[in-house]
């Protein structure tokens, strides 16, 4: 059973608009989103909204400015809007983008997947992402257990990319493979973090009896 995509979805692909150069995709936030909606497939804003409407009815504002905030390597300041009033904004412009379509068909299978199983699995990596700032962490564990470790782990990937100093240990990545491929993720999900892996130190070498 596999995802729609091999690569990021939903909020934490929305996520990666944000960078240094996302400004060239559009003037405002919203416009950037809506313009990548517009050139993507029915069921990457379908993932879209499902993300953010579990987002809107799970969390609180500050929690959703945090979420955002970490998992965007450039997210404008929330200064005259709100974390609940941007994503309703995103909600909107899913919406938008799924009107002008008829019959668009549900997500089913693997893609609405919550990944209940995992959420302790989820959480422990959460907290042992020690280099990511602790109000993200407590966001990101908020987000496992009241909106879906899915949702929680997919976020927690983008955070770790945005992170300064953010390494991961060989055992970490091992686990989080293990947590992406029981979520059904694409080879390009939990991958995206690969080349943040520590190499592990070579054993010394040691003398032999003869020498």
């Amino acid at each position: 059973m596999e995802r729609f995509t091999a690569f990021d979805f939903g909020v934490s692909w929305v996520m990666s608009f944000f960078h240094q150069d996302g400004t060239h995709d559009g003037d405002t936030a919203a416009d950037i989103v809506a313009k990548h909606l517009s050139e993507s497939a029915d069921e990457l804003a379908l993932a879209v909204r499902r993300d953010t409407r579990t987002l809107l009815v799970n969390l609180p504002s500050e929690t959703l400015e945090v979420l955002w905030t970490a998992g965007a390597q450039y997210m404008a300041s929330f200064k005259g809007t709100s974390g609940s009033e941007w994503t309703r904004t995103v909600i909107g412009l899913c919406d938008a983008r799924l009107a002008v379509k008829a019959g668009v068909r549900p997500l089913t299978g693997a893609d609405v997947e919550d990944g209940w199983g995992c959420r302790d699995a989820v959480i422990t990596e959460i907290e042992r992402a020690e280099f990511l700032a602790a109000e993200a962490r407590e966001a990101l564990v908020d987000c496992a257990r009241h909106c879906t470790p899915d949702l929680a782990f997919r976020v927690l990937l983008r955070a770790i990319l945005n992170a300064p100093g953010g390494s991961l240990s060989p055992e970490q990545y091992t686990r989080m493979e293990a947590i992406g491929s029981a979520l059904h993720y694409g080879e390009f999900v939990v991958d995206s973090v690969e080349f943040l892996v520590e190499e592990e130190s070579p054993s010394p070498v040691r003398p032999s009896a003869d020498g």
